[in-house]
């Protein structure tokens, strides 16, 4: 496996188990904890992920809400979208909540 499949892999594994830590993903890699946080720092680049330093709760975890392969809103389309949902109410509004729960990060509006 290239470290590009792995990185895949990797990301994949954290989307769906939220946190694990670098021992851990070492292990399962096969590779040293060192090339684990080589790739989690490049995968942060691309993805939203936090590293936590501790021995018992330290690790690796991603944004709560990020799921891989899920199309995002960027910044400028949520904000938009935001500032049009205040004038909305009934369907129109259930509507662009759920846009708001299928394509955006974090939810703001009330």
């Amino acid at each position: 496996m290239g470290p590009n499949e792995r990185r895949m892999e990797i990301i994949e594994t954290l989307c769906h188990r939220r946190h694990e830590t670098m021992a851990n993903l070492a292990f399962e890699f096969g590779v040293s904890i060192r090339t684990i946080r080589n790739d989690i720092d490049i995968l942060s680049l691309s993805y939203p992920l936090e590293t936590i330093r501790g021995r018992y709760g330290g690790g690796v975890k991603v944004t709560d809400g990020f799921y891989i392969n899920r199309k995002y809103l960027k910044p400028a389309q949520q904000e938009l979208l935001e500032r049009l949902s205040a004038q909305l109410s009934g369907d129109d509004l259930t509507v662009m909540n759920s846009i708001f729960k299928d394509f955006a990060l974090n939810k703001k509006t009330g």
